[in-house]
């Protein structure tokens, strides 16, 4: 398995800040593959040495996540597992619950460690985390603390300067939309006639007051006008919708449900049998809606979700990029089919965009290129190295003001300018026609491809003696980023062959007997253009099927689609 490029200048600068300062903290958002390249972090720390390593996390799918993850990136490393059913430390890296592992008797048990990992490392500064903390540097006073998050600021506001001292990298929503691994989000921010009186709400220690919320939110006439703006804007779209107090959640949901739309709501209260229940009549389609209070804002996804509505402010930036991050995933025809997924919808009635910014205009997008050291400042306030470009402390919260004649940057900015994915991949991109309409890069046993049909991309990945399938459909970027991580699944650092020299070499005899008379005339082309095209060739059937299918079948090819071509 083969990291992104922009994977690998996170691995790295989090192995140097690691080697430099003893710890650090990692900040990558929805989409990046935290626990990918946590793996590989791993691995650069512990492998070809005696070193253990421990992964914490505070929920058993996390657990089971991370360790799957970690066996695909270091399948040569061992593992175990520490939870309610399991005690064993043998493996070189311990997967372990966070839960569990707090008892003094299990804590008292564990082993000296070398490199403690924490994922979701915001909570690294409750009070059970630190008691693994403070038992793992009493064993060995060098044992190294290395923490990733997407929303490092917490709602207490307690800092993470206690355990964290500095920040390896950070990876904003706004590069991940630019590399087509989440989709963009259009944010309306929508006043139905109270946002004077939200903005006059009470901030409790951790949020806003949601009794006063739902005061001002929790009246039919209001719950009017938000049914009415999302069936005009986003009607046809599977919504989550965050509310502020269980009887708001329940009254809009009633009201979503008399307009006719299937709706369910969701909260804390409820069992856990019939919180999975609800989730999965979403996850099925069965229901169009969902409401929720503060029980979806972390660990969950359904990347079919392409609308976010915000019936609550956020006295927190990163509690409102969660809830919004539960919209940008990018969809998986092969998991949904039929579902096209462009961008989302954000319906923002509690005024939190107004008070901290659109996530668009709070991202910079310097930076993304090149490797070694990434360029720091250091925080007034808590003394932290942090990347340049970060403007708020990913560790005390302290916010640096923009320069004013720099302005914002916003969507309309950065969303068209596509990053160079066919300069950056691993591998070598071959455009089949010359027409920029239909691409092709080959790895040694598994080949992706993009291709154009009526205004939308489609991304293809096939294997050896395995029919290809349907990995995205929308823009050119996503389906881009979504054939490049197929190749980068499938293939390895001997196959990503770009720059090898026999790619430039005249075709074999043995390729031009299976190409067209006029590719035998063509005395410019490649050995690894020939093997693009025959890949094309020898899977053109499969590829036409799945580029119509997921086209709905009934429309005519247009002259410039490359996909209809006979070639």
């Amino acid at each position: 398995m083969l990291l992104r490029p922009r994977q690998k200048l996170f691995v790295e600068r989090s192995l140097r800040a690691l080697d430099e300062h003893g710890n650090t903290i990692a900040v990558a958002s929805t989409g990046f593959g935290k626990s990918i390249t946590l793996s590989a972090v791993i691995a650069g720390s512990i492998q070809g040495t005696k070193a253990k390593a421990c992964v914490l996390a505070h929920r058993d799918e996390l657990t089971s996540q991370n360790r799957d993850k970690y066996r695909r990136v270091n399948p040569q490393l061992s593992t175990s597992v520490v939870d309610a059913k399991t005690k064993n430390w043998a493996g070189q890296t311990t997967f372990a619950m966070v839960q569990t592992l707090t008892r003094p008797a299990n804590l008292a048990a564990m082993p000296k460690l070398d490199l403690l990992v924490i994922d979701e490392a915001h909570h690294a500064v409750a009070d059970g985390y630190r008691r693994i903390i403070d038992r793992a540097r009493d064993a060995n006073p060098d044992c190294r603390i290395f923490g990733v998050t997407a929303t490092p600021n917490r709602g207490d506001k307690k800092g993470l300067r206690s355990v964290f001292d500095n920040v390896a990298d950070q990876v904003r929503l706004g590069e991940l939309i630019a590399s087509g691994h989440l989709v963009p989000p259009r944010t309306f921010v929508v006043d139905v006639g109270v946002q004077d009186k939200l903005q006059n709400v009470r901030k409790s220690v951790a949020d806003f007051d949601m009794g006063e919320v739902a005061e001002i939110m929790d009246h039919a006439p209001v719950t009017d006008e938000v049914i009415r703006h999302w069936k005009e804007k986003a009607g046809d779209r599977q919504t989550v919708v965050f509310c502020s107090t269980v009887a708001h959640a329940e009254n809009v949901a009633e009201a979503f449900s008399a307009a006719g739309v299937a709706t369910a709501v969701i909260h804390g209260d409820l069992g856990a049998e019939e919180r999975r229940h609800i989730l999965a009549a979403y996850a099925s389609g069965k229901t169009r809606v969902i409401v929720n209070i503060s029980v979806l804002t972390e660990g969950w996804d359904h990347p079919p979700t392409s609308c976010v509505v915000l019936l609550r402010p956020s006295s927190y930036k990163s509690t409102m990029m969660q809830m919004v991050g539960r919209g940008l995933r990018t969809v998986d025809p092969g998991e949904h089919p039929g579902v096209l997924k462009t961008d989302c919808i954000v319906l923002d009635f509690g005024t939190s965009t107004l008070l901290h910014g659109s996530l668009e205009q709070d991202v910079d997008l310097d930076g993304r290129e090149g490797s070694g050291e990434a360029p720091t400042k250091e925080c007034p306030d808590c003394e932290a190295t942090v990347p340049l470009a970060v403007m708020e402390c990913p560790l005390c919260g302290h916010l640096w003001e923009r320069d004013e004649a720099d302005g914002p940057t916003e969507l309309s900015e950065f969303v068209m300018s596509e990053i160079d994915l066919l300069k950056r991949s691993s591998f070598r991109w071959c455009d089949l026609f010359g027409d920029d309409a239909a691409l092709i890069a080959n790895g040694f046993v598994a080949w992706g491809g993009v291709f154009f049909l009526n205004s939308r991309w489609h991304g293809i990945g096939g294997r050896q003696k395995e029919r290809p399938r349907l990995l995205a459909v929308g823009e050119r970027t996503v389906c881009l980023a979504a054939a490049d991580d197929w190749l980068n699944t499938h293939e390895s650092d001997e196959s990503a062959h770009k720059t090898r020299r026999w790619l430039n070499q005249p075709p074999t005899q043995k390729q031009l007997q299976y190409l067209p008379a006029e590719y035998r005339q063509d005395f410019g082309l490649t050995r690894y253009q020939a093997s693009a095209l025959l890949s094309f060739r020898f899977n053109r059937n499969a590829i036409r099927s799945l580029v119509f299918g997921a086209d709905n079948g009934g429309r005519t090819v247009r002259n410039g689609d490359a996909i209809g071509r006979a070639a």
